[in-house]
């Protein structure tokens, strides 16, 4: 085989020697321009999670402006702040001593309908139950 080479012209080893030059080029190209669509696939990825994200955020803001704006709102806040009443409306102040009051009431009956307090916490009274404490 290698002697067959030899006798082929000097012109056929050039053309064959220049088509592998230009097979790898073609390659070369090839593989450059697979990455180069790769990395506008990954930042063509990259801008639409932004572009959602930046989405959502305008939605949850325009959201905002139109809960802030609402005659609800402003009527709740000028209720709070400024001590706004309406008509028809009546005020009730419930004084802390009220408030005591009732709790003591709530405290000195036994009819299971209220919660109480053992004045544990939260984390210990849910060891005690699992675990037995």
């Amino acid at each position: 085989m290698a002697h067959t080479f030899n006798q082929t012209s000097s012109l056929t080893k050039f053309i064959i020697i220049i088509e592998f030059l230009l097979v790898a080029y073609l390659l070369y190209s090839l593989t450059k321009n697979i990455y180069s669509s790769y990395q506008i696939d990954k930042y063509i990825t990259t801008f639409e999670k932004e572009n959602a994200q930046i989405e959502n955020e305008n939605r949850q803001k325009n959201d905002d402006y139109l809960y802030f704006t609402s005659e609800e709102y402003i009527d709740k806040i000028a209720k709070q702040n400024l001590g706004l009443v309406n008509r028809g409306e009546e005020i009730i102040i419930v004084s802390p001593e009220v408030l005591a009051q009732d709790t003591e009431q709530i405290e000195g009956t036994d009819t299971g309908d209220y919660a109480k307090s053992s004045g544990v916490s939260n984390t210990k009274e849910w060891w005690d139950f699992f675990f037995g404490g």
